[in-house]
């Protein structure tokens, strides 16, 4: 028996725009007699053929899309299509990035759905988030090392963030831990000629946020001889940009304990320390303290975590980019800048555009667009397929109204 699922007529949208996945309300019949995780067609209904999917009856992505032109099997072996799109990831970043720390695999945006790999120095963190593409890890993975070696870079060790709430919605336990043998987790990295520990054990996501590399990069150009707040700091990667771009002072805050110790050791690493102070507190707490203290900074920096992980609470979310942007441009400086970002791609552009301009109607304020960035290029945006857009970032000058 052929296996295979047939689409509703009218449906998979998504799909015939270039998007990878079929979710399970679209699929009219399902003929299955292969394990989830196996490999089925998906037909149109009326029979046109779509491409080769990892099937998952547990999940709500029923099928994710592999390839679309062809069976695999028939005109190319599933070896030669994960060798193929190793290779590919990995002459894209040499060519867009730099590639000392890098995502080297970012799931759908480099066909190979519901896996991402990052790359730090001589280490690689893994997060697999859907069931087909877990059982081929192992051989992404030794994929990855044949096409590093030859280009001279030896991978050292293996570690395994797959500790994601979403996996249980696929049928997979939450893991981390080593991929072969141990090594010590605590990893030092070069970024922008900065220096940090990433921690990739315990720290959030694969342990450091790559995607931000080249918009730290520009912040750091207006920095210089200014006194600057960043917020939502983490381990310290934009204040450390910011002291690196020559700012007079810079004060860090988050609420993490473990977040605010390691942005100070990587101050220190880097010869920081005296020109920084760390703050562990709340941020919406923080800044109307500041307010009421009349503190002012020339540059304020907001990289929140995602306000909104469904589109059922991006109205909660909008209220929250609002309040946050608002306490922030009261406490800045008249033609100073606020660089500001949401990292949600349900939050689109112009819902994010919308917050923002509201806190600057509210808070009296004149805006003008100094940058607007996106992810990485190591953090490829597939277009039609609307996850893989997810961050968007402005540097603005904020203005008092005449």
């Amino acid at each position: 028996m052929e296996n295979k699922v047939i689409l509703k007529k009218g449906e998979g949208r998504t799909i015939k725009k270039g998007g990878l996945w079929i979710f399970d309300n679209e699929i009219a019949e399902e003929h299955i007699e292969t394990e989830n995780g196996d490999l089925v067609d998906a037909l149109d209904f009326d029979g046109y053929f779509l491409g080769n999917g990892f099937i998952n009856t547990k999940s709500h992505i029923r099928v994710r899309m592999l390839t679309r032109r062809t069976r695999i099997g028939e005109e190319i072996t599933l070896d030669e299509l994960i060798r193929e799109r190793v290779r590919s990831a990995w002459e894209y970043r040499k060519a867009v990035s730099d590639i000392s720390s890098c995502r080297l695999i970012f799931g759908e945006a480099d066909f190979l759905p519901g896996i991402v790999i990052d790359k730090f120095e001589d280490v690689l963190v893994v997060e697999s988030l859907a069931l087909g593409i877990d059982r081929l890890k192992g051989k992404i993975l030794d994929e990855i090392k044949k096409v590093l070696e030859k280009d001279g870079i030896k991978i050292r060790g293996v570690y395994e963030r797959s500790d994601a709430k979403v996996r249980l919605e696929e049928g997979l336990p939450r893991y981390k831990g080593f991929i072969g043998d141990e090594f010590d987790t605590k990893v030092l990295i070069t970024e922008n000629d900065v220096k940090y520990y990433v921690d990739v054990c315990d720290g959030q996501k694969t342990g450091f946020f790559l995607d931000q590399k080249y918009n730290r990069l520009a912040v750091s150009h207006i920095c210089k001889d200014k006194d600057v707040l960043d917020c939502f700091t983490h381990t310290g990667s934009f204040a450390l940009n910011a002291a690196k771009g020559g700012a007079a002072h810079v004060t860090a805050v988050d609420i993490s304990e473990l977040g605010i110790a390691q942005a100070r050791e990587n101050a220190e690493l880097n010869g920081f320390g005296s020109k920084m102070d760390f703050v562990c507190e709340d941020v919406f707490d923080y800044l109307p303290r500041l307010a009421s203290e009349r503190r002012q900074f020339d540059v304020v920096i907001l990289d929140p975590p995602a306000f909104t992980k469904s589109r059922e609470s991006i109205k909660n979310a909008s209220k929250g980019y609002k309040e946050i942007n608002l306490r922030a441009m009261k406490i800045i400086k008249d033609g100073g800048f606020l660089a500001t970002c949401s990292c949600s791609h349900f939050m689109s552009e112009e819902l994010f555009l919308e917050a923002v301009k509201a806190a600057a109607k509210d808070a009296h304020k004149r805006i003008r667009q100094v940058e607007y960035r996106t992810q990485g290029p190591d953090h490829p945006v597939l277009w039609n397929s609307d996850s893989s857009f997810y961050l968007k970032f402005f540097i603005l000058q904020v203005c008092n109204e005449l």
